[in-house]
């Protein structure tokens, strides 16, 4: 079988001995004769996978004491809702810093619980840029919500400076791609299926002390402190998806932990980077100093070409690099798992392309 490699946004490529031994679970787990699909999330072995898993992301990342880690449902647009439903008294305010599509349907949300300020904004270029966070936030606000990192547009926060106000962040596309200081975070959340897991359960670390000031009623599925309290087992958790977790977890782990991915991150982006910089043909959409390591976003100017690159890229096993309709062009996510090796297949088709083409 030919390879093939998933430049898609998410659902996104995981590492192979992620899917060698989440298949070989579906068919038996733990030598119990039962496939992990079907056995109970309240049996000592999927306790056991959760337990794992937990103790896994605070190792990783770091987290200090005062946080909980949970593993919920609903993706990271429930988040959206469930953070300022928690977080947001109604006489309360909150910050917004909007740099694209996810970031403003996440303050769209939140102005259904509180007074919302959105403090900087980069739509005015298409969000082609990061607009920076003002250092004069409002001193009645209680947090500030920040997209880390932008999949449509190819934009990502390279450090998060320091701030009157705990960060809310949604770390969806770039969780576990570096270190960073969650003391800074009153929360992170993350769906996974872009650099953690399949589609089906989104991480939150949440700290403990911000929870129960709301001065609200909170549906029991919507509220941290009951999930907390019943260990991201309050109903039946998606077992496979915080299984496929564990697994990339440990995988993180095994390959050097996060500083060790960051700079491997740093390589792949820095090569595709550089291709794209010296094509004849094509151009990066994304400032240069705001550029993802997770997603490259990037157009031709001649856009009578790009189905002729798609064409082209779909021959060579390239696959997902169609760009999002609201920026075009093309697009290639390189998460944690991407290889390097698909980094130089996926520069090898640009420089052919540019030489028969430009």
């Amino acid at each position: 079988m030919k390879k093939v490699f998933n430049f898609s946004a998410g659902p996104a490529i995981l590492p192979t001995e992620v899917f060698e031994q989440t298949a070989d679970a579906c068919r038996s787990f733990s030598k119990s004769g039962l496939s992990i699909l079907e056995m109970s999330h309240r049996s000592k072995e999927i306790i056991a996978v959760m337990d794992e898993a937990i103790a896994l992301v605070k190792e990783l990342l770091g987290v200090p004491q005062g946080y909980q880690v949970l593993f919920l449902q609903g993706g990271a647009s429930l988040q959206f809702s469930m953070v300022p439903y928690n977080l947001l008294p109604q006489t309360g305010k909150a910050v917004y810093i909007d740099t694209g599509v996810w970031a403003k349907k996440a303050s769209k949300e939140a102005k259904l619980f509180g007074d919302v300020v959105v403090a900087a904004s980069s739509s005015d270029k298409n969000y082609n840029y990061l607009p920076g966070i003002p250092q004069n936030l409002p001193a009645d606000a209680v947090y500030c919500h920040v997209t880390s990192n932008n999949t449509i547009f190819g934009t990502q926060m390279s450090h998060f400076p320091k701030i009157s106000l705990p960060y809310v962040a949604d770390m969806s596309s770039d969780i576990f791609s570096r270190p960073i200081d969650v003391s800074q975070f009153g929360l992170i959340y993350a769906g996974a299926q872009k650099n953690l897991a399949c589609a089906g359960t989104t991480l939150v670390i949440v700290r403990e002390d911000l929870l129960g000031k709301a001065g609200r009623t909170i549906p029991s599925m919507l509220d941290y402190k009951i999930h907390i309290e019943g260990e991201s087992m309050f109903n039946t958790p998606p077992v496979i998806s915080i299984y496929v977790s564990l697994l990339t977890l440990r995988w993180l782990k095994k390959t050097g932990g996060l500083v060790a991915l960051e700079q491997h991150n740093k390589a792949k982006a820095g090569k595709l980077y550089d291709a794209i910089d010296n094509s004849k043909l094509f151009t990066g959409t994304a400032n240069k100093a705001d550029r993802s390591l997770m997603n490259v976003t990037f157009v031709t100017q001649t856009p009578e070409l790009e189905e002729a690159f798609l064409a082209l890229a779909k021959e060579r096993g390239l696959d997902g690099l169609k760009g999002h309709r609201s920026v075009g062009g093309f697009r290639a996510s390189i998460y944690n798992a991407m290889p390097m090796e698909g980094i130089d297949a996926l520069v090898s088709a640009l420089q052919d392309f540019d030489r028969a083409h430009a």
